[in-house]
This record gives C-alpha cells, structure tokens and sequence, in this order.
C-alpha cells in the first residue's frame, strides 16, 4: 500500500485528527488530502466536475503539507467547493526546499446531492507532526471542526 491514513479519535475530542502515511512525501501529501476530503464529504457523491492546479514551495515539508490541507480548507470556504480526489507530486529542490504541484477535483457545494459530513474550520498546528521513520512519512494532523 502506496498511502493511508487513520482516524484517531483520542486525540481530539472536540475536532478531528488523522495520522496519514505514506511510502514518499507525495504519497503522504495523497493520504493526508484524503483524510480532509473525507472527513468534509462522501467524495463518492461528489462529481470530478471542478479542477484547481496547487503548487507551493516550502523550506520544510511540514510547512508545506500544512499549506497544502489549509488549501483545502479554503477553496471549501472561499469557492464553495468539495472534493471528490488530490493528485500531489513533491520534491525537493537543489536548495533543499520542498515544492508541490497538485491538483484538486470536485464539484460546487450541492447539499441535496453530496452526502455532506463535518465542515472543516481550519488545520491546526495543535499537536501537528510530520516525520520520516525507515522510509516511511508519516503525518499527524488536528482539523478544527
């Protein structure tokens, strides 16, 4: 299995948190994205209808990673949108920063079409973790719900 992430539901009890892993940081970057998308929809019932291109660049992964799930945030807020899927590619440059050229795919907010779940406020940085253990990435992230 490339990415993954689980629910960890004694961390945050009011808000929600995930740990999401992954073989590489775009797999990780995969995994994490999924777990906000899943926890704002169904995204089976959303239609991969709406495209926007991400890229950012970032002294560190951690750094990066959370601006690309607060953009998931914010594209739900600011354009009304849901998410049915991410692509991510990450690298890191001869300087050693960290770039991300993703893409997210959904649709517009159709509440009596898309099987709606919690309405993400915001990534937080409450207990937020980004490490690399014998080649595997591993992220743990709290949403402020």
């Amino acid at each position: 299995m490339a990415h993954e992430y689980r629910l960890l539901e004694d961390i945050a009890l009011a808000d929600a948190a995930f740990e999401a892993r992954g073989d590489s940081p775009s797999e990780l970057f995969l995994a994490a994205a999924q777990a906000v998308i899943e926890t704002m929809v169904d995204p089976m019932t959303v239609t991969p209808c709406w495209r926007r291109p991400i890229e950012h660049k970032a002294a560190s992964l951690s750094t990066l990673l959370f601006e690309w799930l607060s953009d998931i945030v914010y594209l739900k807020d600011a354009e009304g949108v849901v998410f049915r899927e991410a692509t991510a590619t990450v690298s890191q440059t001869d300087e050693g920063s960290w770039f991300l050229q993703g893409q997210l795919i959904g649709e517009p907010i159709t509440p009596t079409r898309q099987t709606l779940r919690a309405d993400v406020k915001a990534v937080t940085k409450h207990l937020y973790e980004v490490s690399e253990n014998d080649g595997r990435w591993v992220a743990r992230v709290v949403l402020d719900i």
